[in-house]
């Protein structure tokens, strides 16, 4: 990219953030909507993560596909049908009858979420997609424009989970998923209204078979990524949400708002500050002149270290034998710790999947790279309801362990190629 064309590129790259953050603000704040809605119903852990399992394997089909839209139709095609979607998906979500069977109500949900899971997909692609083609080329920038990107939409998911529990405490579930609604149509409005150029605007030719990649270490990142996404979703989706309003919520209305807020905030303090660790990833793994070889390398150490995390966890719930204030603040402090460990991780991924591609293939490649952590957050989110359900918390934050470990496995493999590239 010349010096003529960064300001433009910028500009561009300040939309597109903004936009992003919009929607992440709605998808946080209505995950934790739905979640603390139909627990409070008293739907059981299986059919919580049920709720959610659309959301991901429409993630899984829309990433193989979204790449190339993006690349046939243009990245502010995509970032729009995202936004726009969502906005369907919250009307609909907001005619959920409480008179309903669980069984409809489940089925409703379950399409609603698959509805939200495409718009998030289709807005994350192409925002990231984004940042290959207008960052300046070698100084740095791309690294840090990715971290920023995914730092701040991960702060702003955070402050979601909040808002979305406050809501829900606040308002009652329809009138917040309807506010959310009105709020996104007016933010797509404004992002369409003042988007400028800079974006690739498609090409005619472009084939959907071109989706699959030929370069070995994307498809190994795309692995590891999978098994990155899963061991965080595995505790993440219902376990410990689960676990703290069982500890939290003494039965009575008032107990069960209160809950609300506390659940909503751990939930938006740990994605808040997963974002802040992701925005500064660059400085602390020091990556600044450093090759694509050598950042690989740093990844599978950083993914060995939070392998260890969930296992500890895991003990200290066995050995707890239940709730208790004890387990209650280990919890947070390990599940913090996670966080710290999880976000360089991620930082890191999202900084070589934009390096190993080009700017040619790169809507298709990070589309791709995107699918395999869509099937990630799927195993893990089933995975979630299933081990907690089967063997409580202990169960539930092993399984995240093995998670950890598979993808520190795979991310190992990549290293000779990526030194050799």
């Amino acid at each position: 990219m010349t010096a003529t064309t960064r300001p433009d590129g910028l500009a561009a790259y300040a939309a597109v953030t903004a936009a992003y953050w919009a929607f992440m603000l709605s998808d946080g704040a209505l995950r934790m909507l739905v979640l603390l809605h139909f627990n409070a119903l008293g739907f059981t852990p299986i059919q919580l993560a049920y709720l959610f399992l659309f959301y991901e394997l429409a993630g899984i089909v829309t990433n193989m596909s979204a790449g190339w839209i993006a690349a046939r139709f243009g990245l502010t095609s995509t970032l729009y049908a995202g936004l726009g979607l969502q906005i369907l998906a919250l009307a609909a979500l907001a005619q959920l009858d409480p008179s309903w069977t669980v069984g409809a109500s489940v089925a409703f949900v379950m399409a609603v979420q698959g509805a939200s899971g495409v718009a998030k997909d289709l807005a994350k692609m192409s925002s990231k997609s984004a940042v290959k083609v207008l960052a300046p080329e070698g100084d740095g920038t791309l690294f840090r424009w990715v971290a920023v990107l995914t730092g701040s939409k991960n702060a702003v998911k955070g402050a979601g989970f909040f808002l979305g529990a406050v809501l829900l405490a606040l308002a009652g579930f329809q009138t917040a998923v309807w506010a959310m609604a009105a709020v996104l149509a007016l933010i797509l409005a404004a992002v369409a209204l003042f988007m400028p150029s800079g974006l690739p605007k498609g090409k005619k030719g472009t084939r959907l078979r071109q989706i699959f990649s030929g370069d070995r270490r994307i498809n190994l990142l795309s692995g590891a990524r999978m098994f990155l996404f899963g061991a965080r979703d595995v505790w993440f989706v219902v376990g410990i949400p689960v676990y703290f309003q069982s500890v939290l919520s003494d039965g009575t209305p008032a107990g069960a708002r209160a809950a609300f807020f506390v659940i909503g905030g751990f939930m938006a303090a740990w994605i808040i500050c997963y974002g802040a660790v992701q925005a500064a990833a660059p400085k602390i793994v020091r990556a600044q002149g450093r090759p694509a070889g050598e950042i690989t390398r740093i990844a599978a150490r950083w993914v060995a270290a939070l392998t260890v995390i969930p296992f500890a966890l895991a003990g200290a719930a066995l050995l707890a034998g239940g709730p208790s204030t004890a387990l209650t603040v280990t919890l947070i402090v390990g599940l913090l710790a996670f966080g710290f460990v999880f976000a360089i991780n991620s930082s890191v991924h999202s900084y070589l999947i934009l390096a190993f591609t080009s700017a040619e293939r790169v809507t298709m490649d990070v589309g791709f790279y995107y699918m395999a952590n869509a099937a990630g957050r799927l195993t893990g989110t089933l995975l979630s309801g299933v081990s907690y359900q089967l063997g409580g918390l202990p169960l539930c934050l092993a399984t995240a362990g093995v998670m950890a470990g598979a993808s520190w496995l795979v991310v190992r493999r990549i290293e000779p190629r990526a030194a050799a590239a």
